[in-house]
C-alpha cells in the first residue's frame, strides 16, 4: 500500500498524434508546478513531442527515460518508445499515427499492470484505424476487460452528474438483446461499490433508465421495463441497495432531477451520453469502472478538424488527471480502512458464551 504522501505516478498514453493527444497532454503539464502534484510518465516519442510543442509554443521540458521505472518525481518524464523522426500530418489519422497509439497504449497498460505506474490516463484513439490494423476492440474498455480479465463499466463522471452505460459500442438494433436482468444487477453492484470505494459515497443513490420511450408506457411501447429492468431494481433494493426506476429518459436530465442521485445507469451509449456531453462537455471524464486498475480519459475524441490549430481545450484531459489521482487515494483509503476495521468476534448462539474468554474455574 502506497503511503500517504506518496506522489502518484500518472501514466499517459499519447493516442493518434495527428490529433489533438500531443497538443492537450502539453498543455495539460505547462505549469511549472505541475509536477509538485503528481509524476507525469508519458509513453511516446521524444522528437515527435518536441516538434509539437514548437507548433503550440509551450515551454516544456521533458526526462526522457527508458521505462517507467525510471521516471523521477519534480519532472515531465517521457519513456521514449520512438527515437526516430515521425511524420506528422495533423488532422489525418496514418499508419504511423494509429501504429504508435497502440503501442503506447500497450505499453503504459503494461507499466500500469506493473505497478510501475500508479494509474492510467489515456489520449483519444482512432478506434476504426486501429481496428484496421489488428487492434480487436472497438475503445479503450474492451481492450482493459481482456488485459484485465474482468468486466468493467463504461462510467461517465463529473463533481455533479455520473452516468454509466449498461451497453457502449454496439449498434441500436443489438441494445435490447444485451440487457438482462442479471447483467443490469452486477452492472449496478459494480457502480455501486465504484461510487463508495472510488468516489467516496457512503450510501449511493442511484438511477435507472429505462430502454424504451416513456419507460415502456406500461408495456405499451416495449416489455423491457417490466420484464428485466424493474425486476432487478427489486431486487436490489431487497437487498440494501439504493437503486430506483426505471426512468423515462426523456424527462430525466433536468437539473432538479439527476442532481438527487449520485450516478445514473443508462441502458445504452447514446441515451447516457448525448446528455452528459450536453450539459458537463468540457468538464467530463471517461473513468472505466469495476476494474482493478484505474484508468481514465477525456470526453472527446481525436479531433482531427482543429488538430494544430492551437485552439483545443485541455480542461477534460487535466480533469481525466486529477480524476484518476483522486480516485487513487480514494480507494487506497478505503483499503486501509477495511483492512484495519475490527472484526466481530465469534460468539457461542446456544449458550451465550463468548469463545474469547476464558471458561471461569468450578471451583
Amino acid at each position: 500500500m502506497s503511503p500517504k504522501n506518496h506522489k502518484v505516478r500518472v501514466g499517459i498514453s499519447i493516442g493518434d498524434f495527428n490529433g489533438i493527444g500531443p497538443e492537450i497532454i502539453m498543455k495539460s503539464l505547462a505549469d511549472k508546478t505541475i509536477t509538485d502534484f503528481f509524476t507525469p510518465v508519458i509513453f511516446g516519442s521524444g522528437k515527435l513531442f518536441t516538434y509539437q510543442k514548437n507548433i503550440f509554443k509551450l515551454n516544456l521540458n521533458f526526462n526522457y527515460i527508458n521505462e517507467a521505472l525510471q521516471a523521477q518525481a519534480g519532472k515531465i518524464n517521457m519513456v521514449n518508445l520512438v527515437k526516430e523522426n515521425s511524420t506528422v500530418e495533423l488532422g489525418i489519422p496514418t499508419e504511423e499515427s494509429t501504429k504508435m497509439a497502440i503501442d503506447s497504449l500497450e505499453a503504459a497498460t503494461e507499466a500500469l499492470m506493473k505497478e510501475e505506474i500508479d494509474v492510467l490516463v489515456t489520449a483519444p484513439i482512432n478506434k476504426d484505424e486501429m481496428m484496421k490494423m489488428g487492434f480487436k476492440h472497438a475503445g479503450h474498455t474492451g481492450y482493459f476487460e481482456e488485459k484485465f480479465n474482468k468486466k468493467g463499466l463504461m462510467f461517465l463522471v463529473t463533481e455533479d452528474l455520473k452516468v454509466a452505460v449498461s451497453t457502449h459500442h454496439i449498434p441500436i438494433a443489438q441494445v435490447a438483446e444485451n440487457i438482462s436482468k442479471e447483467k443490469i444487477k452486477k452492472q449496478i453492484r459494480v457502480l455501486n461499490q465504484t461510487l463508495i470505494e472510488d468516489f467516496n459515497i457512503q450510501k449511493p443513490k442511484i438511477a435507472v433508465l429505462g430502454l424504451n420511450p416513456h419507460s415502456g408506457d406500461g408495456g405499451v411501447i416495449g416489455n423491457e421495463e417490466i420484464e428485466i429492468i424493474a425486476p432487478a431494481i427489486k431486487e436490489l433494493s431487497d437487498n440494501g441497495i439504493l437503486a430506483f426506476g426505471p426512468f423515462p429518459a426523456d424527462s430525466f436530465f433536468q437539473p432538479n432531477k439527476y442532481r438527487s442521485f449520485d450516478a445514473v445507469l443508462a441502458m445504452y451509449h447514446d441515451q447516457g451520453l448525448a446528455p452528459f456531453k450536453t450539459l458537463v462537455y468540457e468538464e467530463g471524464v471517461n473513468y472505466t469502472a469495476g476494474l482493478p486498475f484505474i484508468r481514465t480519459s477525456p470526453d472527446h475524441g481525436t479531433a482531427y478538424d482543429i488538430a494544430g490549430k492551437n485552439v483545443a481545450n485541455e480542461q477534460s484531459f487535466m480533469e481525466a488527471i486529477f480524476t484518476a489521482i483522486k480516485v487513487y487515494k480514494n480507494r487506497n483509503e478505503y483499503n486501509d480502512l477495511m483492512s484495519t476495521r475490527l472484526q466481530p468476534r465469534k460468539i457461542v448462539i446456544d449458550n451465550g458464551i463468548d469463545e474469547d474468554l476464558p471458561e471461569e474455574s468450578e471451583d
